[in-house]
């Protein structure tokens, strides 16, 4: 596969506001006839709040979930009859509260991309320990392919001194005070896996107390 580096023009991409929703609706309306009025009673009288509960919930679910794009790259696939394009796109999925995921999404358009890698990223969570100066506990380093990523824990109001995807996925994990330093290569894809596997090894001190079988107090000491 060949990936090229043309620029993607954000103003090709349609806006959810720009769906005929209106339309659709009336439509709706004509084919279920006389029918909707009922309906409409029924909600009205309390018969639809399950319903809207339950929409309410997922609303609120999604609305925790922060999603950055860290890449849109248009690539190539060399088939029997010419060459396929397609739309490659790299996400950060986080809550900000200790949950973050890195996805890659392939689609022929751009928007089709950005939905499989949000969901990429949703099945690929990891659980950082945060301190309560919203740091990382100890030192920690990760490698994915020709990438190293080191982070550290840092003073509360230094904040993030990171570059690139891996401030991206220190972000969106909650992380406000660390430094982290890229060492090797500079593709953003293996420097956000790599931040991922560094805080997946993660672990606090009373987590490690118990592994190697002493107490707290020995841990500090």
């Amino acid at each position: 596969m060949t990936e090229t580096n043309d620029p993607i023009q954000t103003s090709d991409i349609p806006a959810a506001s720009d769906v005929p929703a209106a339309a659709e609706g009336q439509q709706q309306e004509r084919r279920g006839g006389g029918g909707g009025g009922q309906r409409g009673d029924r909600d009205r009288r309390g018969g639809g709040g399950g319903r809207g509960r339950d929409n309410r919930r997922g609303q609120e679910r999604d609305s925790e979930w922060q999603e950055r794009v860290v890449q849109i790259r248009r690539v190539s696939k060399t088939v029997k009859g010419g060459k396929k394009m397609s739309f490659r796109a790299i996400v950060v999925v986080g809550n900000e509260r200790g949950q973050v995921g890195v996805g890659v999404g392939k689609a022929g358009d751009v928007i089709g991309a950005v939905r499989k890698g949000v969901a990429d990223g949703k099945k690929h969570l990891v659980k950082v320990p945060l301190t309560r100066t919203s740091s990382i506990p100890t030192i920690s380093n990760g490698r994915d392919g020709a990438a190293s990523v080191l982070i550290r824990p840092a003073a509360p109001g230094t904040g993030v001194i990171a570059g690139g995807s891996i401030r991206t996925v220190l972000e969106l994990a909650g992380i406000k005070n660390v430094l982290a330093k890229r060492l090797g290569s500079k593709t953003p894809l293996n420097n956000a896996r790599a931040a991922m596997v560094a805080l997946e090894a993660l672990r606090t001190h009373k987590e490690t107390a118990k592994e190697r079988g002493i107490s707290l107090e020995q841990i500090y000491s």
